[in-house]
């Protein structure tokens, strides 16, 4: 005899509005971020359109998950749905390092002399900071294959625990280079709340890797990872943030302070 699950009741997807509101206000945002990429074509520009999109299709997923009874018994629909979410944060704390990183080789002329300086200049390895990030999303999604109709199974647990704890080592690099950011001129400090809210989404989340009524409680889970990726993405449209393809940092438009020059 087939057993079958209702996903959304079993992962504690509850609110419909919720997860409509979210996939609406993401909406706007990839219609920006569209603007923006057809007049400079950056790759940031391209990872943050992809991003949004991403979100949208996820949330709007969840939504119907929960309203519809036959797509939250599809297994496939779940799995699709968590590697969405999953896939998404990748290119969002892609986006801020590459972004920290662009910002301070406009800004930064010395190496770090210190043992931390000489971590972090280490940490600028693109490549390296990439490879890690695949490796912490291939975890992630093989462990949420595994744990889709058996959420104790312990290696699927294992492999979610470990893809946490990667994206959490590397938002902390995150926040590590932003810092040195704002050290420097021409840097806005809206990257520092970037890297705050990346790092109270990581935090909560390996927090609470051992208790999935935890994870999965909506009134956590929105205010203390939703909320912040889509404070993210809003900052990313702040215009002035993304610094343009020249060699002049001086004609860089924000501040230490995030202040526009006039």
């Amino acid at each position: 005899m087939t057993v079958t699950l209702d996903f959304p009741e079993l992962f504690g997807w509850e609110s419909i509005p919720a997860a409509a509101i979210f996939a609406v206000l993401y909406s706007p945002l990839f219609v920006v971020f569209l603007y923006k990429i057809i007049h400079e074509r950056q790759r940031v520009l391209f990872t943050m359109t992809l991003f949004c999109l991403i979100r949208v299709a996820a949330f709007t997923l969840r939504a119907i998950s929960i309203g519809v009874t036959s797509v939250g018994e599809d297994e496939g629909v779940f799995i699709a749905t968590e590697v969405l979410f999953s896939v998404g944060f990748f290119g969002l704390l892609y986006s801020a390092y590459t972004l920290v990183l662009d910002r301070l080789e406009l800004c930064d002329d010395n190496h770090p002399t210190s043992t931390i300086g000489d971590i972090l200049h280490f940490a600028r390895n693109r490549r390296l900071f990439r490879l890690a990030l695949v490796v912490a999303m291939i975890l992630g999604i093989v462990g949420i294959d595994m744990t889709s109709s058996n959420p104790t199974n312990s290696t699927g647990i294992t492999l979610r625990k470990a893809s946490a704890v990667v994206f959490l080592i590397l938002t902390i690099v995150q926040v590590l280079q932003t810092t040195k950011t704002l050290e420097k001129p021409h840097v806005s400090l809206f990257f520092g709340v970037m890297a705050l809210l990346l790092l109270v989404r990581e935090v909560f989340t390996v927090a609470t890797i051992n208790d999935l009524s935890k994870a999965n409680d909506e009134d956590l889970w929105y205010p203390l990872v939703a909320l912040p990726e889509w404070l993210c993405a809003v900052i990313y449209t702040i215009p002035g943030l993304i610094p343009p393809k020249v060699d002049n940092p001086p004609d860089l438009p924000l501040y230490t302070q995030g202040y526009y020059q006039t």
